[in-house]
């Protein structure tokens, strides 16, 4: 039942991506490109994401949440550190450069286009270095 249930939330939110053009790189291009020809269509995706955003993480927070049977997971940090303004500065470069972020490079990557495959295979490669460069940084040293 979870996976049904997980697989058809995953489904609407593919076609969502579709259908708001968040798939469409060109299209996502253009909204970043505030000096060129901007197209603000995506403001409103974005507006609705935060807004079901804030809701879900209000009525989370008051409240014991769960779904199927397990807690909603609130993130307890609230201080903004190097490492979220180093991770939020690469993700915008590779949104920038690319025009795919994550849930878009995986529906891409379900239509077979390459664009997809490239993108989700470096997405792979640089969370496989960030592993592997947090854990030589947090070994002791001899």
């Amino acid at each position: 039942m979870i996976i049904l249930l997980s697989f058809s939330i995953g489904l609407i939110f593919g076609l969502g991506l579709i259908v708001s053009g968040m798939g469409d790189p060109v299209k996502v291009l253009s909204f970043l490109d505030i000096a060129g020809s901007w197209d603000p269509s995506l403001m409103f995706v974005m507006g609705g994401a935060i807004a079901v955003g804030f809701v879900a993480f209000r009525v989370g927070g008051r409240r014991n949440v769960s779904f199927l049977g397990k807690p909603m997971q609130i993130p307890l940090l609230k201080q903004i550190d190097l490492r979220l303004v180093g991770g939020s500065a690469l993700f915008g470069v590779g949104w920038g450069l690319a025009g795919i972020c994550p849930g878009p490079g995986f529906v891409l990557l379900g239509f077979g286009a390459m664009k997809g495959a490239v993108f989700v295979l470096a997405l792979l490669v640089g969370m496989f270095i960030y592993e592997a460069v947090s854990r030589l940084i947090a070994s002791p040293r001899p």
